[in-house]
């Protein structure tokens, strides 16, 4: 009887986009179901596993009996730095090389199944990131279901549907560079289904600034919203009430949609305090517990805390610039400093100069337990790159202010198109 229980379990394959602010969500989406009965296979990418097995402890990344990690190469050379890879690189080549390695990988689960006396289940479906919907040909050509899961904003998802729509009415690709600066950006587009009627050019996801026809991440993001259609389902982190008007629009072209966000809550009121499946992480980086021990001893709502993100990055004259505003504010702060904030760096350096002038009042940290410092009551303002899953966190956190630093890709959108009626401080933020 124990035997037949767990052949009949479903077991899903997820496979999250190989960047942290991807892996998190996906990591907390498997989680739930497993906590509903599915057998769980994590698949990584072979540069992010090593990553993890750094970060983590080997332990944990054995997973449970029922919750096991993969890893499938990417198609980039070898690499053991501490730092994201490059987008545009790691976009093309996932979409044009992993496909026959994600197949060679659930046959051999499904071979293991065989063999395991009914240990493990033979993979009923797969769960891919919005990107990487090669895995949605995979399932196809195995006889599966997929269904995709997109992490960042509904708003952000909406935008890149409509990529296609720059292109038939002539406004993508720019001109001309100057068109960056003269006002081009102002152009409103106001034909987006539930978005807002002053929605700019500039308030899309920052892949529409270029003047190359065949820039790599316009054209991946056409691509994989497109084969979306061929889903099973579309799997949203966000909530019925944030995001109904979007939610309504994406209804007339896509599958079935589920939302399950904010799943960083969903989490926390579905998996038990004691379960396993917490002790589970998804950073990349080997989080630091003395930002959490340095908070303890300030007042409350007096830390500005200060997060760009995990793909983020700036020019050394920027860190420089911004590290001296942050000094010259007075203020006291806790500073999220990634090894690779700086573009083209594996070390962000700052100057001696700098930790006098704020000695007593800082605390530089290269990645910390973010969920955890957002929830702590010394942390008064959040200092961010807008990054969807920083919003969800922040709106469900007891910090009293944010504001918009410097932004990634995916966040550009989030602004003043994903609010409740009246919530218009969404849109300042980003304005």
């Amino acid at each position: 009887m124990g035997s037949l229980a767990a052949v009949e379990r479903p077991h899903a394959v997820m496979i999250p986009y190989p960047a942290q602010g991807h892996i998190t969500p996906m990591l907390k989406l498997a989680k739930l179901l497993h906590t509903r009965g599915f057998h769980v296979t994590f698949v990584n990418n072979e540069f992010n596993h090593r990553r993890l097995l750094r970060s983590q402890s080997a332990d944990k990344l054995r997973g449970l009996p029922a919750f096991r990690f993969a890893a499938i190469a990417d198609g980039l050379p070898p690499s053991d730095r501490e730092a994201t890879q490059d987008t545009a690189a790691l976009s093309y080549s996932t979409m044009t090389t992993c496909l026959p390695r994600l197949k060679e990988l659930i046959m051999k689960l499904n071979e293991e199944a065989g063999t395991s006396g009914g240990a493990l289940s033979p993979v009923t479906c797969v769960v891919a990131d919005g990107t990487m919907c090669f895995a949605l040909v995979a399932a196809r050509e195995l006889g599966l279901r997929c269904a995709t899961f997109w992490a960042p904003s509904a708003c952000g998802f909406m935008g890149y549907c409509y990529y296609k729509g720059l292109v038939d009415r002539g406004l993508f690709p720019l001109k001309e560079e100057a068109q960056l600066t003269n006002g081009y950006l102002d152009t409103i587009i106001n034909w987006i289904p539930s978005m807002p009627k002053d929605l700019r050019l500039r308030d899309l996801p920052s892949f529409v600034r270029t003047t190359d026809p065949d820039d790599i991440m316009f054209n991946f993001f056409i691509h994989e919203t497109t084969a979306m259609s061929q889903a099973s389902a579309v799997i949203i982190n966000t909530f019925d009430e944030l995001d109904a008007p979007l939610l309504d629009a994406m209804s007339k072209f896509l599958p079935p949609i589920y939302t399950v966000g904010p799943l960083h809550l969903t989490v926390r009121n579905n998996v038990l305090e004691d379960s396993p499946l917490l002790s589970i992480g998804s950073n990349l980086w080997k989080e630091q517990d003395a930002p959490l021990l340095w908070l303890d001893d300030q007042p409350p709502r007096s830390v500005v805390y200060v997060n760009f993100g995990s793909i983020t990055v700036m020019s050394n004259e920027h860190l420089l610039e911004f590290a001296w505003g942050l000094a010259n504010s007075g203020y006291t702060f806790l500073w999220n400093v990634r090894p690779d904030l700086v573009k083209g760096h594996d070390n962000a350096v700052l100057p001696p100069e700098f930790s006098a002038a704020t000695e007593g009042r800082s605390m530089l940290s290269t990645w910390c337990p973010q969920e955890k410092v957002l929830e702590h009551e010394a942390v008064g303002v959040f200092l961010t790159h807008s990054g969807w899953n920083t919003r969800r966190w922040k709106a469900s956190a007891a910090v009293c202010r944010w504001f918009a630093g410097p932004s990634s890709q995916s966040s550009r959108p989030t602004a003043g198109t994903s609010a409740p009626s009246g919530a218009s401080g969404w849109r300042l933020g980003k304005r």
